[in-house]
C-alpha cells in the first residue's frame, strides 16, 4: 500500500490544504493528515477541534485518514511506516524554506518529500490571512469550507 503524510497545523483548513489533499488522495492509497500539536504557537482552535474540522472536510475522501502528532514530522513517519512526506508550495519562498527541512528530513530519516504547487486559485491562502480577514470582517466564502468558515467567525466573535 502506497501511503504519505500531509503535515500541518490546519489553524484552521483552508481551501488550499484540501486541494493538496485531494490531490494526494488521487494519487497515494492512503493520504494520512497528521495534524500538528505546537505548544510553541498559540492556536486558534485545539488539536482535537482542528482533527474534528479536518475529518468532516475530507470525509468524502475514502483513503483520507485524520490523526494528530507532536513533534517531527519524520519521527511520526517512522513510528507509522509512511515513506513520502507531501507539501504543498505557494510561492519560491516556500520553496526555499521547504527545501531544507525535505534535505534535512531525508538525512535524518530516509523520507522522501513531494512539493505539489498549490492551484493558482489557492496560492495566495494562508491560515494566518483567513483568521486576519474574518477578524475584521473580512469576507472568506469560497476560500474555506463553509462549516469551517461558520466555525471560524463564531470563533473570532468570542474573543
Amino acid at each position: 500500500m502506497r501511503r504519505v503524510v500531509c503535515p500541518g497545523s490546519f489553524d484552521p483548513v483552508t481551501n488550499g490544504h484540501l486541494d493538496i489533499i485531494s490531490r494526494a488522495a488521487g494519487l497515494y492509497d492512503e493520504v494520512v493528515v497528521a495534524v500538528l500539536i505546537n505548544v510553541s504557537k498559540s492556536s486558534l482552535f485545539t488539536v482535537d477541534e482542528r482533527v474534528d474540522m479536518m475529518r468532516e472536510v475530507t470525509r468524502e475522501y475514502g483513503n483520507v485518514k485524520v490523526d494528530k502528532f507532536h513533534g517531527l514530522t519524520v519521527d511520526y513517519c517512522k513510528e507509522h511506516r509512511i515513506p513520502v512526506i507531501v507539501r504543498g508550495l505557494r510561492a519560491v519562498s516556500d520553496f526555499d524554506y521547504e527545501l531544507q527541512i525535505a534535505q534535512m528530513n531525508h538525512r535524518m530519516s530516509g523520507v522522501e518529500t513531494l512539493f505539489m504547487a498549490t492551484n493558482p486559485l489557492y496560492a495566495f491562502l494562508s491560515s494566518s490571512l483567513m483568521k486576519e480577514v474574518v477578524k475584521y470582517g473580512g469576507d472568506i466564502s469560497g476560500l474555506v469550507p463553509e462549516v469551517i468558515h461558520r466555525r471560524l467567525v463564531e470563533r473570532l466573535r468570542e474573543s
